[in-house]
């Protein structure tokens, strides 16, 4: 009886040092992928590049992730989770590395795709890791505390980085990013435990999780999202300059990180037991900041509160959507996390080239317009998917 008893209370312990450590990888993933845009200018400047070919140092990170998340998280599916998660920091470490050494635009190019095909990989396998080191009852907890590192990436990480490779050349950064991802992968081979990989049924492929109604509903949850919220984030300069902000860009974005990390705070706290409410008060933020910039956007001080408020309806994107299609599937996590992984890739994408094609068409405040038209349905959607966010 003592012995089932101590095994019982073993399982509810939330291991928080092993997700935190889990967040560290997500932490220096999101700062592969935005790394170049920290330090764009030098780039161009030292490698010779035109403005487009240094956007490309980012979207074709990008495309590779979208690309490749979904056949390889499948592929990789019967692979134990520690070693593969082993071979992924291997080369995030190695692209970043590399492409700090004297090598031309096309060699920085190849290791950039490199590590965009690792991030389709790692995004939603880590997730799905984490989830089998804990308790159902902290699955939410789990993906909330590692996908902070994502949130902390952007809010501080990239600051950090930026700073880094103004201050001592952008090779510096990137070369600093490898070798701290390395050190990651050695703490992890010691830390983490070893999980066995799961056999890729037909009932659990790509195709078979499509069929299934629920994961649709996330899915087009996360394209709502998503779109709603990065059509406008790709382009925070351009509307920072349309609301004559107070501080400028820097004013909107250490704002918008501090709202990001009190709802990370809340989203690990909550997750499990309010995810529909969540949703839905994601997507009611989302609207009510955007209506602020609408109507009030030019007044001090109120403009800067909703950057916080937009910021608090960010935090939680990925924590709250990945949960959600963790929770429609008993077994291959992964494959559904990649599938939904993949969606928001994909979201990102339409949402910049659509946002884009409205500013060359229109002013920057027909940005919040966009966002609100997407997110009204998703809080529509979020409220009357009942079983589906439960």
């Amino acid at each position: 009886m003592g012995a089932t008893r101590a095994t019982a209370t073993e399982k509810i312990v939330f291991p928080w040092l092993l997700m935190i450590l889990m967040s560290s990888v997500t932490f220096v993933g999101i700062l592969s992928e935005l790394m170049p845009s920290g330090v764009l200018p030098q780039m161009m400047a030292d490698l010779n590049i035109t403005e487009v070919q240094g956007g490309n140092l980012v979207g074709y990170y990008a495309i590779a992730s979208a690309l490749f998340a979904i056949p390889l998280v499948s592929l990789t599916m019967p692979f134990n989770r520690k070693f593969l998660l082993m071979v992924l920091l291997i080369g995030f470490a190695v692209s970043n590395i590399v492409a700090a050494l004297p090598v031309n635009y096309t060699v920085i190019i190849f290791m950039r795709i490199i590590g965009g095909i690792c991030a389709g990989v790692m995004w939603p396998m880590i997730a799905a890791y984490g989830m089998r080191l804990v308790h159902e009852d902290y699955h939410g907890r789990a993906i909330a505390v590692i996908m902070a590192g994502n949130t902390l990436g952007i809010s501080l990480g990239m600051p950090l980085m930026t700073f880094i490779g103004n201050e001592y050349g952008w090779q510096t950064g990137f070369m600093v990013l490898g070798l701290g991802i390395l050190a990651i992968a050695l703490i992890s081979i010691f830390a983490l435990p070893s999980v066995p990989g799961e056999k890729l049924t037909q009932n659990t492929s790509p195709v078979a999780l499509l069929r299934i109604p629920a994961v649709l509903i996330v899915l087009l949850l996360t394209l709502l999202g998503v779109s709603a919220h990065y059509g406008v984030y790709v382009y925070i300069t351009s509307l920072v300059d349309a609301i004559e902000l107070a501080g400028g860009t820097e004013s909107a974005l250490l704002l918008f990180g501090a709202g990001s990390l009190v709802s990370v705070l809340l989203a690990i706290k909550y997750t499990d037991a309010y995810l529909r409410l969540l949703t839905i008060a994601m997507f009611a933020l989302l609207i009510f900041a955007m209506g602020i910039f609408l109507l009030l956007g030019k007044i001090t001080g109120v403009a800067h509160a909703a950057f916080f408020l937009w910021g608090l309806s960010f935090g939680p994107l990925v924590t709250l959507f990945q949960a959600a299609v963790s929770r429609q599937v008993e077994s291959a996590k992964d494959v559904a996390t990649s599938v939904q992984s993949s969606a928001f890739n994909l979201s990102i994408m339409l949402a910049t080239s659509g946002a884009g094609l409205l500013l060359g068409a229109y002013s920057p405040m027909v940005l919040p317009y966009m966002a609100i038209a997407l997110a009204i349905p998703g809080m529509l959607l979020s409220f009357l998917a009942k079983k589906t966010l439960s």
